[in-house]
């Protein structure tokens, strides 16, 4: 039984694992489909972008709308610390010396995507020590309503798999309270049964 329960809660499990991942499709779904857009001034459609054209164009896809530079969308959200940074929060840089001039988009593992001059739309290594690394300025998180739904069904979809993952459990559990009763109840009837025979036979001697 206890093999039984194991591997329910391990389904359990490896099922709540797959619905936090999801969580990030709504981003990376997006994302996926842009690499290889190329660089565009001034540009905001899949025609080709520019860095805040890119990240205006994937956010409100996302069901958020923010200003058009990058400059603007670094005055918006919240600041996060770079230690503390969550895959779709945006990322800034300072190139020309003069403040804040790119924008890209955090996704975990130390990279962000972003629409670089001559490059396009590529992902890049957030703490490259040649160049990036030197120029980053900051970070904004601004809630992103198709993420947090994504985020809202999966943990819906973990509290049902670990109900589903409960009840082999219970149903075991009443099966075993089930067995004695049931034993007692055949050790009673067998009981009655000699008991019958002996009266029987007594009352044969008697005769």
């Amino acid at each position: 039984m206890r093999a039984f329960v194991c591997s329910f809660v391990l389904a359990g499990l490896l099922f709540v694992g797959n619905a936090a991942a999801a969580a990030e499709d709504p981003l990376m779904s997006i994302i996926d489909k842009l690499y290889g857009v190329p660089y565009k001034t001034a540009g905001d459609t899949t025609q080709g972008f520019d860095c805040s054209g890119f990240t205006r164009y994937v956010f409100h896809a996302l069901g958020a709308e923010i200003p058009r530079t990058s400059a603007a969308q670094y005055n918006v959200g919240q600041a996060v610390a770079k230690q503390d940074l969550q895959p779709g929060d945006l990322v800034f840089f300072n190139t020309n010396n003069r403040g804040v001039s790119h924008v890209g988009i955090y996704i975990g593992s130390n990279t962000f995507v972003h629409s670089a001059s001559g490059q396009g739309v590529v992902k890049t290594n957030l703490n490259d020590p040649y160049y990036w690394g030197k120029r980053y300025v900051g970070a904004r998180r601004i809630p992103l309503p198709a993420v947090e739904a994504a985020k809202q069904e999966a943990a819906d979809q973990a509290k049902q798999a670990a109900a589903e993952a409960a009840q082999p459990k219970t149903e075991q559990t009443d099966q075993a309270a089930a067995a004695p009763a049931t034993s007692n109840t055949a050790e009673s009837g067998q009981a009655k049964t000699a008991e019958a025979d002996t009266a029987a036979r007594q009352q044969e001697k008697a005769s």
